[in-house]
């Protein structure tokens, strides 16, 4: 006999409209905080959006990432990004670094002197350490890499608003970029409350987050449709709830995977990948919430239409939201 594991019950019958002013209303008060938020208090930039120099070193001896930002530490540069650069064409005894030094007070790069004194400290850890190239980020560049990051967060958005329209409604397409809008405006609203290091590879976290929290608010959405074609009569508010609690089990279980997993890394993965997995943890979450508490009200606000054999009247926003 087969035991499967049920975090939740296979049916369940929970009001999610029950505390509407409190769940929605909320999330609209939290998206409006984290917004100026982000305009008074201002994101703490990382190297990638700063400038700063770059020093890509090599060495014979296996580099040892925590030992080199321990002897860094004292000379007092700020923001210090160390990783080990990895390549198949390496022989064994080949380990490179690439070593990034926010831009200094007065200068967009780091003086020689500053060059010189990093690889004094670095050759207490290991004398083989040698530096192969140093180059420096200026803050045009990074101008345009904030732009760019901007623009591809909002490509994401429009991509998925048109596929939601073309596979469902445009009703359905309006709920889920208030979601994705509620999940992408709190995530960079902890960022800046809370000044943690917001790089580029926060944005890779941020259009991760969009797909997730999407997938989520399709799996509700298709049910809905499904239940709208095969309850013609049933109020729409009813029909929310009866696909909410249908795909829950689903939704329950798929989040609290996905969060073991990043749990593990934020605790045990270290300092290089720790804003990464904090902002896809902290997705997860919203995102999760959006797709039960966020999307479907939107949807239950404008209304849809029952009939989808039919073309839409322009009735479709009051038809089926009072259960006519």
């Amino acid at each position: 006999m087969a035991y499967r594991l049920k975090l939740v019950p296979e049916h369940t019958n929970i009001d999610f409209f029950r505390w509407q002013r409190i769940t929605f209303g909320g999330s609209v008060a939290l998206v409006i905080v984290a917004i100026i938020a982000s305009f008074i208090i201002g994101l703490n930039f990382g190297i990638d959006f700063r400038g700063g120099t770059t020093i890509r070193t090599e060495s014979t001896a296996p580099v040892d990432v925590a030992a080199y930002r321990q002897a860094m530490q004292p000379l007092g540069l700020g923001d210090v990004s160390i990783t080990e650069v990895f390549d198949p064409t390496f022989g064994p005894d080949k380990h490179v670094a690439m070593i990034r030094i926010q831009a200094q007070e007065g200068s967009e790069s780091a003086t020689p002197e500053t060059v010189q004194k990093i690889e004094t400290a670095l050759k207490g850890v290991d004398g083989a350490v040698s530096f192969q190239s140093v180059e420096s980020v200026g803050p045009k560049v990074s101008g345009e890499l904030i732009r760019t990051a901007i623009l591809s967060v909002l490509a994401g958005t429009v991509a998925i608003c048109v596929y939601i329209w073309l596979r469902f409604e445009w009703q359905f397409a309006l709920g889920a970029v208030v979601a994705l809008v509620h999940d992408i405006a709190l995530t960079i609203g902890i960022f800046s409350v809370f000044q943690l290091k917001f790089d580029l590879t926060i944005i890779a976290a941020l259009l991760t987050i969009l797909g997730y929290s999407i997938n989520d608010t399709v799996v509700v959405f298709d049910r809905l449709r499904e239940n709208l074609i095969r309850y013609k009569t049933t109020p729409l508010r009813d029909l929310c709830n009866l696909s909410v609690n249908e795909t829950l089990s689903r939704t329950v279980m798929t989040s609290g995977t996905t969060l073991i997993a990043l749990i593990a890394l934020l605790i045990f993965g270290g300092d290089v990948i720790r804003g990464f997995v904090f902002a896809m943890t902290w997705g997860v979450l919203v995102g999760t919430y959006s797709s039960v508490y966020v999307a479907k009200n939107v949807v239950l606000m404008l209304g849809v239409k029952r009939d989808w054999g039919k073309k839409d009247d322009g009735a479709a926003g009051t038809q089926f939201a009072t259960g006519k």
